[in-house]
């Protein structure tokens, strides 16, 4: 423990009675004083020290940082790798079905030529609506419950140049991707066979639940047409000769 600083007047008090005492009591008296001062100048050094060298580690820790910082600010780094999402591969589905109706040829291309009129009979289609300004567009909606759900899907469609009385095809545009033809075989005078092809695109995971609804699809068509003949016949009784 560092003992207390006196005064000056009492240190003057101190000498003045140290010269005026006996030698032993002089040197006893200086004795004190050495001591006094080196109990004083002791500590005062050691602080000193423990300054400097805490100083000498700051500034030497912060010398360091700054030149790790500027080692790091002259890296360069790669810039970040951009991934592009990844379109999944399609695949196209066919049903195909085949149906002999008696009305002739002549009469079941121009029933079908009438793209409004097909929600008449196609039963998951709701509506087809032909573009004024653009007759070979169409939009198209379908609405149909199936599986507990009710599925609804629309699409615009472009027919294509059709060969009269033997082919009309189609393509999506937007939406709903799909495409089909349908394609007239004369059987006589007042009947024909009508094939009726509907693609769809579905992606290449889903082939197999694709291929699995396949007959169910194909049934829809199926149903399609044989309605389209009984409207054929109406359609044809109903035009003027």
């Amino acid at each position: 423990m560092a003992m207390p600083i006196s005064s000056s007047s009492t240190l003057r008090q101190i000498s003045a009675t140290t010269t005026m005492s006996s030698p032993a009591t002089s040197s006893s008296s200086a004795s004190i004083l050495n001591l006094n001062h080196n109990q004083l100048i002791v500590p005062l050094i050691a602080k000193r020290k423990s300054i400097s060298a805490s100083s000498s580690s700051f500034i030497s820790t912060h010398r360091f940082n700054f030149s790790i910082s500027r080692s790091f600010r002259n890296i360069s780094y790669p810039s970040p790798i951009r991934i592009r999402p990844i379109s999944p591969v399609m695949e196209w589905q066919d049903c195909t079905v085949k149906m002999e109706v008696d009305v002739p040829t002549s009469v079941a291309y121009k029933c079908y030529s009438d793209r409004e009129a097909i929600s008449e009979w196609m039963p998951f289609i709701s509506s087809v609506k032909i573009l004024e300004d653009k007759p070979d567009l169409s939009r198209w909606s379908l609405k149909y419950k199936a599986f507990g759900q009710d599925l609804e899907y629309s699409w615009l469609a472009r027919n294509m140049q059709p060969t009269p009385n033997q082919k009309i095809h189609w393509r999506s545009m937007e939406g709903l991707p799909n495409r089909g033809a349908v394609r007239f075989f004369p059987k006589g005078p007042s009947s024909c066979i009508i094939e009726l092809t509907v693609s769809y695109e579905v992606p290449q995971l889903l082939v197999p639940v694709a291929s699995a609804l396949k007959p169910f699809l194909e049934n829809l068509l199926r149903q399609g047409l044989e309605r389209f003949a009984t409207f054929a016949k109406s359609y044809s009784a109903d035009t003027p000769k």
